[in-house]
C-alpha cells in the first residue's frame, strides 16, 4: 500500500513524497483510513511506528482553515517532536503549529494558540490556561498522544478535567503503547463507538541492522566516538548529534583526527547544504555529521553505519536514524553512546528494537583487530610482477625480514590512541540500569500516591 492509495490532499501527497514518505506503517495503514471517515480511535502501538502521522495525515487532510485540532503529551520534548513532525506535514497547506508546555512565556503561547491550527500541549501548563481562562478553546479533533506515559506520570485526573473544557461534538484519537485499566476506563468516557486497532509487531527496527550502545560518562563522548570509528571501521556513516552547535565541533573533531567528514545543520544555506549532500551521495565525503531536522528527506545508499553520539529523546527518531543503514537487502550498523541521564530514552528504545549492550573495544582491542585485518588482507593479495620487482631491488640494501617489517609499518602508520579503556564494563553499566529503573519505579508509585491524594483533596498540579 501507498500514501496515494489514501484519500488525502494532493499537497499533502506532493509534501510525503519531498520527505520519502513511501509506505504506510502498521499502525497508519490502519489508522489513517478510519480517521478520515470521522471515526474515534483507540490504538495501541509502540512509540516508533508512526504514530504522529498517524493522526496528523488524515486529520491534516480533513481540516479546513476555521478548525482546530488539539494534542497532548505527556511531555515537553514530545510536544515538540510532535509540533514539528505536523508543520512539516502541513507545509504546503499553511497550517500553523503552537507548542504550550510549563517554562516558557504564557503571553507567546497564548498569541500562538491564537493563531495555530494544530495546538500540542503538556498536561499540566494546558489546563493552567483552560481554569485560568486565558485560553477559550473548541477543537474539533482531540489527541491523546502516550496515554499511559501521561497515567505513570500522574497526569490522568488533569487530563478529565481537560475534558470538561472542549466540545462535545469532536473527533477523539486516543494513542498508548500499553493499555492499562486507567486508560480503558478513559477511553470508555471521552470517546464515542471507538475502533479499536492493535499493532502486536514488538521489532520495529530492520531485522538487517546491528544495534549496540555502549554506556560512557559524558565527558567520554568525543573519545568514545573515535574509538569506535577506529574499530568498526565505516566505509560510509551519519552521526546524529542533538543540536546544532554539536554538529560543527564533531565534524571538526572528526576532520583534526583525519577522517574525512562534513556537518549538516539548520543554519546553512542552501547551496552549502546541496552541496554537502551532493559530496556525501557521490563518495567525495565519508561522514555526514547531522541533526534530525537537517538529515530529514535525506536519501543515500550503502551507509554502513549509524553513529548516535547523542541518544534521540524519542524511539521514533531513533528508527528513523538508523533506518538510513542497512538498506536494500545489505547489512548495516547502529552505534549509540549513552550517558546514566539517558537511560530512561534508552529503555522506550529497548522495548521496539534488538539493541545489545557492549563495552567500548580497548586500544589493545584496536590494535589486535588491525593485525587480524591486515593478516586477512595479505592473504587475499596475489603478488604481480612489480611486486616482485620491488621486493628484488629492496633486497639490494634490506634482508627479507627488514622489508616486511617495514611494509607492515605502513599499514600501521595511523595507530589508535588515547585512554587505554574507555566508558562502563558491562557489569557496571548493568548495575547503573539496574539503579535507575528501580528509581523511576520508585518515582512512579510516588506519582500514583500523590495523584490518588490530590484528587481526593485540592490536587497540587503538577506542571507540563
Amino acid at each position: 500500500m501507498k500514501f496515494s492509495d489514501f484519500n488525502l490532499k494532493k499537497e499533502l501527497l506532493k509534501r510525503l513524497e519531498e520527505i520519502g514518505f513511501e509506505k504506510p506503517s502498521p499502525i497508519q495503514e490502519k489508522a489513517i483510513p478510519f480517521v478520515l471517515e470521522g471515526r474515534d480511535v483507540v490504538a495501541q502501538a509502540q512509540t516508533g511506528t508512526g504514530k504522529t502521522a498517524a493522526f496528523g495525515l488524515p486529520i491534516l487532510s480533513k481540516m479546513t482553515k476555521d478548525q482546530k485540532a488539539l494534542v497532548i503529551t505527556p511531555t515537553r520534548e514530545l510536544a515538540i517532536q510532535v509540533s514539528e513532525e505536523i508543520f512539516r506535514f502541513g507545509k504546503y497547506l499553511g497550517i500553523h503549529t503552537a507548542t504550550v508546555y510549563g517554562g516558557s512565556s504564557y503571553n507567546r503561547q497564548i498569541s500562538h494558540i491564537k493563531n495555530s491550527e494544530f495546538i500540542v500541549a503538556t498536561p499540566g501548563r494546558l489546563l493552567d490556561l483552560l481554569k485560568s481562562g486565558r485560553i477559550d478553546i473548541s477543537p474539533e479533533y482531540v489527541i491523546l498522544d502516550e496515554a499511559d506515559e501521561m497515567l505513570d506520570m500522574g497526569f490522568l485526573d488533569d487530563i478529565k478535567e481537560i475534558f470538561k473544557f472542549v466540545p462535545n461534538n469532536r473527533q477523539t484519537l486516543l494513542f498508548s503503547a500499553t493499555m492499562p485499566n486507567p486508560i480503558k476506563e478513559l477511553a470508555k468516557t471521552i470517546l464515542k463507538n471507538p475502533e479499536f486497532i492493535t499493532i502486536t509487531k514488538k521489532q520495529v527496527t530492520n531485522e538487517n541492522i546491528k544495534e549496540y550502545f555502549y554506556v560512557i560518562d559524558e565527558n567520554e563522548r568525543k573519545d568514545a566516538l573515535i574509538r569506535l570509528f577506529d574499530y568498526k571501521n565505516p566505509t560510509k556513516a551519519i552521526v546524529f548529534c542533538r543540536m546544532k552547535r554539536d554538529v560543527d565541533d564533531i565534524a571538526d573533531y572528526l576532520s583534526g583526527a583525519g577522517i574525512n567528514a562534513k556537518g549538516l545543520h539548520g543554519d546553512m544555506d542552501q547551496r552549502r547544504r546541496e552541496e554537502v549532500i551532493r559530496g556525501f551521495k557521490n563518495d567525495k565525503i565519508d561522514v555526514l555529521v547531522a541533526t534530525d531536522v537537517a538529515a530529514r528527506g535525506l536519501d543515500v545508499n550503502n551507509v554502513s553505519h549509524v553513529f548516535n553520539y547523542h541518544l534521540p529523546l524519542d524511539p521514533e527518531s531513533y528508527v528513523h536514524r538508523i533506518g538510513r543503514t542497512g538498506r536494500a537487502g545489505k547489512e548495516g550498523m547502529a552505534v549509540s553512546l549513552v550517558t546514566p541521564y539517558e537511560f530512561k530514552a534508552l529503555s522506550k528504545i529497548q522495548k521496539i528494537s534488538k539493541i545489545i549492550l557492549k563495552e567500548i573495544p580497548t586500544l589493545d582491542d584496536i590494535k589486535n583487530s588491525e593485525i587480524k585485518k591486515i593478516i586477512e588482507k595479505l592473504s587475499q593479495i596475489e603478488p604481480n610482477v612489480k611486486a616482485v620487482e620491488i621486493v628484488e631491488e629492496l633486497q639490494n640494501e634490506y634482508d627479507l625480514l627488514s622489508i616486511a617489517t617495514k611494509m607492515a609499518q605502513i599499514f600501521f602508520a595511523k595507530e589508535a590512541d588515547g585512554k587505554e579503556r574507555i566508558g562502563k564494563s558491562i557489569d557496571e553499566a548493568k548495575r547503573l540500569m539496574k539503579k535507575s529503573q528501580t528509581q523511576n519505579n520508585s518515582r512512579k508509585r510516588n506519582y500514583s500516591r500523590n495523584s490518588s491524594r490530590n484528587f481526593r483533596g485540592g490536587r497540587n498540579r503538577k506542571r507540563g
